[in-house]
């Protein structure tokens, strides 16, 4: 497999071995689709290793019932990899716009709900990996203190590996991140009036 040439040795003080297996705050923004995808997909790489997995999902419904939750409930559960964790706090409002003039006073009681949870699973060193899905969205609302949330990503113990996914995240988010990856639109086929089916959007 092919290991990758670092283009910096950073002089940091740290071995090979230390640097390639410290803990990474990861972001996945943009408007296109794949977000969440490629973070669930990392779910599956960390459920092979062993690692407990915790997925908190800030925006989708609690009735929203999506393929990769249904499918990683099972490989946690199967006791042949990690453990699976699987948290909703959002009641329903991914994809539309904040609306000023509605009630969102308990949306954004659940987001921060669920960020406490996040905190305290990451003081406890609770998972491994942490998919933080849509979070990107109560840090663009200003539901959440972004500076708090980098605050505490920077000084969480152990190896925790964190995903923020979602579109619009905060500059300083992805200042700090070590991985950011911005998903682009070329193509969608709800431009063209589809909407989204089954096995493709859940």
């Amino acid at each position: 497999m092919p290991q990758g040439q670092p283009s910096v040795v950073p002089d940091d003080g740290l071995t090979t071995r230390q640097r390639r297996n410290r803990a990474l705050v990861m972001v996945h923004t943009g408007v296109g689709k794949g977000k969440s995808t490629a973070a669930f997909g990392l779910a599956l790489r960390a459920w092979n290793q062993g690692w407990p997995i915790g997925v908190f999902q800030f925006v989708k419904s609690a009735k929203w019932k999506v393929g990769e939750e249904n499918a990683l409930r099972v490989l946690g559960a199967s006791g042949e990899g990690g453990s699976v964790d699987w948290h909703k706090m959002g009641e329903g409002w991914s994809w539309i716009q904040r609306d000023p003039d509605g009630d969102n006073a308990s949306n954004e009681e659940k987001a921060r709900e669920g960020w406490e949870q996040v905190k305290r699973d990451l003081a406890a060193e609770r998972y491994q990996l942490y998919v933080l899905d849509e979070f990107a969205y109560p840090l663009h609302w200003g539901w959440i203190d972004t500076a708090e949330v980098i605050s505490v990503l920077r000084d969480r113990p152990g190896t925790q590996h964190v995903i923020v996914t979602g579109r619009n995240a905060p500059q300083e988010l992805v200042d700090f991140a070590d991985l950011v990856t911005d998903m682009s639109k070329v193509k969608h086929p709800m431009d063209a009036g589809q909407k989204g089916q089954r096995g493709i959007e859940w």
